[in-house]
């Protein structure tokens, strides 16, 4: 899909933003608010982004409409804070490369005049639009990369609401805690990370707690993301024979991996995913069948309608779209907007700093929101400290929740591979 038509599909959409010029249009009575989307929607993190664009579009159509729902912006139809003003979604294909990013984040801003910007999955290209957004005062709404590095640089204008991987490779070491202190044997732990900011920050967090809770690495791999072949790295992985293999990658090098352990004949006896690749259902189309066990940490969990019936109809407005269920991106995407549509409604603004404002004061209880989170609010850093993670393990054709024990459905499955 090239720009063009990203940008008349999105035109097509009842969505998002107004500054300046925009502002003084909303004045005279245009009903809208313009948001920017940043996400790779070509190469190969495209299906990512169509996922995400079905996220974006169901989360517009629950602020732009009226629904019994007990979520931030659900009930009235627009923004009440702006007359009704109603979200228009304005796409831009990054193409997972960060300096594309730069430059659609400053387009967006500058020539689309958009009130705020949302993305973006690769946690390279956050870093680079976030400091975009940064210098021209415009709010960043971080909605599912989740390198901790990115809260570190003070920005006044980042938000992230879901959890970063200090908190997801916590709750993993939790659960190897818990499952130690039930007789299970985990001694071990194997890192497998792509190159980018995103396996880097989150294997540093992996080999810290494994030393503080005392587990030996048995092996420490770090590869080229998007590597043809990842033959050589899995014979060392097969060699050192972790108990738990804890893999931080992206969709394709997902696939790769398990084919290439499938040829050479390699079963972990557990794995545990930074999620991305692992949670994402395009690899479980291609290899599911291998990865029966698997557990992934998460932001989201559809056992959740049960206790809170609208997930359920919003996971459905979104399966109407897609043809498949939220999953950990997805639903965090989704989430992101509608939060980020209650402070600009609270702001009753398009100005930046007043909508960067209403985002410091926000405060949702977690069970006005579809995830398993305890509240969202933010820190100085812009993170949401009680975005609470829980883990997931695939059954073979679905996803149930086994961690923590207070939202879990099911036993683990330990080990994966006898």
């Amino acid at each position: 899909m090239n720009r063009r038509e990203l940008l008349l599909a999105a035109s097509a959409l009842p969505l998002v933003g107004l500054t300046g010029a925009a502002s003084r249009a909303f004045a005279q009575g245009a009903p809208e608010v313009v948001i920017g989307v940043l996400y790779a929607m070509s190469g190969p993190s495209a299906q990512v982004g169509i996922d995400a664009r079905h996220a974006f579009e169901t989360a517009a159509e629950i602020i732009n409409g009226s629904f019994d729902f007990d979520m931030p912006t659900a009930k009235a139809a627009g923004l009440a804070g702006l007359g009704g003003a109603k979200v228009r979604l304005v796409y831009a294909d990054h193409q997972a490369d960060p300096q594309k990013g730069r430059a659609e984040a400053e387009r967006l801003i500058t020539q689309d005049k958009v009130t705020a910007l949302i993305g973006c999955y690769q946690s390279a290209v956050s870093s680079t639009v976030s400091a975009v957004a940064e210098r021209y005062g415009v709010p960043f709404l971080c909605a599912d990369s989740s390198s901790p590095s990115l809260q570190r640089k003070k920005l006044k204008f980042f938000f992230r609401p879901a959890a970063q991987d200090e908190m997801f490779s916590a709750a993993m070491f939790d659960f190897f805690d818990a499952q130690k202190k039930k007789g299970k044997k985990i001694d071990s732990v194997g890192l497998f990370y792509e190159d980018t900011i995103f396996g880097v920050d989150s294997s540093n967090v992996q080999r810290k707690l494994a030393t503080e809770r005392g587990y030996k690495i048995a092996a420490d791999i770090k590869y080229k993301s998007n590597s043809p072949s990842l033959s050589a790295e899995v014979q060392q992985l097969k060699s050192a024979d972790p108990d738990v293999l804890m893999p931080s990658t992206y969709t394709t090098d997902a696939i790769l991996l398990v084919k290439t352990m499938a040829e050479l004949g390699y079963k972990p006896k557990n794995l545990v995913a930074q999620a991305s690749g692992f949670s994402e259902q395009v690899t479980f189309d291609a290899v599911g069948d291998k990865l029966i066990g698997a557990i992934s940490r998460a932001s989201f969990s559809l056992d959740l309608a049960a206790k809170r019936p609208f997930i359920g109809k919003v996971n459905e407005m979104y399966k109407a779209r897609s043809s498949r269920d939220l999953n950990d991106n997805s639903s965090r995407e989704l989430m992101g907007l509608v939060i980020l549509a209650d402070a600009i409604d609270r702001a009753k603004s398009t100005d930046g700093t007043k909508i960067r404002d209403a985002l410091v004061a926000t405060d949702i209880p977690g069970t006005r929101t579809i995830m398993p989170w305890a509240r969202v609010h933010f820190n100085d850093e812009g993170q949401n400290p009680d975005a609470s993670p829980v883990l997931l393990q695939y059954t073979g054709s679905k996803f149930v929740t086994i961690f923590p024990d207070d939202v879990a459905i099911a036993a683990p499955i330990w080990p994966m591979n006898g």
